[in-house]
């Protein structure tokens, strides 16, 4: 007998360099992107733009930002949900999280540092931006190629226009021990796409659409990639969210780092060059903010709120 076979997560290799779209690597790629979103929901990336150096100082620096007191961290509010500071929450007591919006722009960066550390924290400030710039670069890649697999380019551009980053930094305490305790209840995300960057401790699981959960096992080098809600609806359903949830054991806490993408004041609608009698338009267009309010309020105990939301 044959040991059973373990689904891997696709790995596909990206670099800053990869910007050529008529080159005919670039077409593989792209194929290679779009194939993998589509059988996974997300893939890892392995990305040169964010060095060893950056890796390691913007984890220091989120260390140091979860070091602050509680009521410091508690100042980092938001008007959408789960945009500000969440923690010490029952259902997920070893979950803690802070979202810096706008976190491509200066303005936005400075904003929450000056509410962190009102005397100023410019190497906070430093590092924070040039990993958001960084990583922002290789969302932007994947959505060009997927955009480009579907012919869709010029839908892609003004969504590109109207995209906000939310990066959220997360700490995951350590149960102490060898029991496995939930981290993070599965989910998938309410994003557009979503860029997750783990530091040294395992946790992350994906579903599978069999069902089975895979490991991901962190390296400096790679980023998970992974499509959100807004993005099944702009694909006609061509590209699911995967599920995914932290598992945690051990004595060390976890810190990871997630990019989100937010579509703002342009209504996510599904290009026509995707609906076909074969494949009817499945959602209506919708207000990504929006959506956010409503799954917060009515979407959480349902399995497919988007569904729910603006499904046709």
């Amino acid at each position: 007998m044959g040991s059973l076979h373990k689904p891997n997560l696709p790995i596909i290799e990206l670099n800053t360099k990869q910007s050529n779209p008529t080159s005919s690597s670039w077409v593989t790629k792209c194929v290679e992107v779009t194939r993998a979103l589509e059988e996974y929901g997300c893939f890892i990336a392995t990305y040169d733009g964010v060095s060893r150096e950056l890796h390691d100082a913007i984890f220091l620096a989120s260390q140091e930002l979860f070091d602050l007191p509680t009521e410091v961290k508690v100042l980092n509010t938001s008007d959408t949900p789960s945009h500000g500071y969440v923690g010490q929450i029952p259902v997920v007591p070893l979950y803690e999280g802070l979202g810096i919006e706008d976190s491509t722009t200066t303005h936005g960066v400075e904003r929450f540092t000056k509410l962190m550390w009102p005397s100023g924290n410019d190497s906070f400030s430093e590092r924070v931006l040039m990993y958001t710039k960084a990583v922002s670069e290789l969302d932007q890649i994947v959505m060009r190629m997927v955009a480009k697999s579907y012919g869709i380019e010029n839908h892609y551009e003004p969504i590109l226009g109207s995209t906000t980053y939310l990066l959220k930094l997360i700490k995951y305490i350590s149960p102490q021990g060898n029991d496995r305790k939930m981290g993070i209840v599965p989910h998938t995300d309410k994003s557009f796409m979503s860029i997750l960057h783990q530091d040294e401790v395992n946790g992350l699981e994906i579903m599978t659409k069999d069902g089975e959960w895979i490991e991901v096992v962190p390296s400096p080098s790679s980023f998970i990639v992974m499509a959100g809600d807004a993005c099944m609806a702009w694909t006609n359903g061509k590209i699911e969210p995967s599920c995914h949830r932290v598992m945690m054991q051990g004595n060390t806490d976890r810190y990871s780092l997630g990019l989100f993408t937010f579509i703002r004041d342009l209504k996510v609608e599904t290009p026509q060059e995707l609906v076909d009698e074969n494949h009817p338009q499945q959602y209506d267009a919708f207000d990504h903010y929006k959506y956010l309010h409503y799954h917060a309020i009515d979407g959480l105990k349902l399995k497919f709120p988007l569904k729910s939301y603006c499904g046709i």
